[in-house]
């Protein structure tokens, strides 16, 4: 489903990565929720390609929609 994402015990401890590089998926979604374009992101990491940004968005998507989340509460 995630051709993208690789999961390995022997690196980064096991957190989802994008190819195999060692940039997480959580890096990757953190620097579009900071506001960065793709352009922006592959020039900071050079070995991302478009595609990665994307998978890495629709990867953490499917993780929460997996999960549980304890409901917020609106101040």
């Amino acid at each position: 489903m995630f051709e993208r994402i690789s999961i390995r015990p022997d690196q980064m401890g096991g957190i989802p990565c994008i190819r195999g590089l060692r940039i997480p998926v959580a890096t990757v979604v953190g620097m579009v929720a900071d506001g960065m374009t793709i352009a922006e992101i592959t020039e900071a990491y050079p070995d991302l390609e478009a595609d990665d940004v994307g998978e890495a968005l629709r990867y953490a998507a499917e993780a929460v929609r997996e999960r549980e989340l304890p409901p917020v509460q609106l101040k």
